[in-house]
């Protein structure tokens, strides 16, 4: 199911707070010059929230990108874990890019994307309701495909 913008705002204000907000709190030694900080993120969240949820296709995926790239940083390829894409954050990127850095994902990546397990992922991609990637697993495109579809029926 897709995050309400509430959901997705206030998952996003707590990330915030903990990978950004607090460790540079504890760098500065409690410094006040961090509280109008969190004024400016609750703000400007709101409008990410928003363009992610509801935007033009290209400003949601510049806002998911930015800040998966802020929140989430390191050498390597994005590669969060199960739990990370059953999250408001999660399943607003699930639906909007898919997974942004695979082309093809796992059997139990692509279930916690969609909701379900990974025999249910089987069974969609034994009927053909999802596209099998040739080197294993599922394409993040099918499964972003079949969340956007399951949307808009029940809309």
């Amino acid at each position: 199911m897709s995050p309400t913008h509430e959901e997705l705002t206030e998952h996003l204000i707590r990330m915030i707070d903990i990978r950004l907000l607090d460790p540079l709190e504890i760098l500065l030694d409690g410094h006040d010059a961090i509280d109008p900080l969190r004024a400016v993120i609750r703000e400007r969240t709101r409008s990410w929230a928003t363009t992610i949820v509801s935007g033009d296709d290209r400003a949601a995926v510049s806002v998911i990108m930015r800040a998966i790239s802020t929140l989430y940083p390191g050498d390597g390829p994005f590669d969060p874990p199960i739990d990370w894409w059953r999250s408001p954050f999660g399943q607003a990127v699930a639906r909007r890019v898919g997974h942004p850095t695979a082309e093809s994902v796992s059997y139990a990546v692509a279930g916690a994307m969609l909701g379900i397990t990974r025999q249910g992922v089987h069974d969609l991609v034994s009927r053909d309701k999802l596209a099998r990637h040739p080197e294993g697993g599922v394409r993040s495109a099918s499964v972003r495909d079949r969340l956007l579809k399951e949307g808009n029926r029940r809309v």
